[in-house]
């Protein structure tokens, strides 16, 4: 299997809610792909994507999932990379505008760089980050 991941699926609970703040809130590009069941978004070499849970647990075959509460902690963070502290503070604060509850202020990190988390309306934790040799581009190799 050539090791790549093409698009990450957010469950969420409420679709409208979620599009607007990953589009109108962080400018994230919608992918004409989706439609009123879906939102994909088509980011720098993969595409995120955004369906209701209890669609989601439908379509993975776990109707007993319907209708759960959501996790208060995924098990999984995604992140973002930027070239500067002052990028960092600027993609959090942003992120909080736009309705993200910050998780964790922007901070000294134990491997040298300085990060921050926030979390979207259904608690997905994004870390945002820069130092210590982490690419903010990805690999073109």
């Amino acid at each position: 299997m050539e090791p790549r991941i093409s698009i990450i699926t957010l469950g969420v609970s409420d679709l409208e809610q979620s599009t607007r703040f990953y589009r109108d809130g962080l400018g994230f590009p919608v992918h004409g792909a989706g439609g009123d069941e879906i939102t994909f978004f088509l980011l720098d070499g993969i595409m995120l994507a955004l369906y209701g849970r209890d669609d989601l647990a439908d379509d993975v075959g776990m109707p007993q999932l319907k209708g759960t509460p959501q996790p208060t902690l995924h098990g999984f963070t995604i992140a973002h990379n930027v070239s500067s502290r002052a990028d960092v503070d600027a993609v959090l604060k942003g992120a909080e505008a736009a309705g993200a509850r910050i998780a964790k202020p922007a901070a000294e990190t134990f491997w040298g760089g300085y990060a921050g988390y926030f979390a979207d309306p259904d608690g997905f934790l994004w870390e945002v980050a820069t130092g210590s040799g982490l690419p903010t581009e990805p690999d073109a190799g």
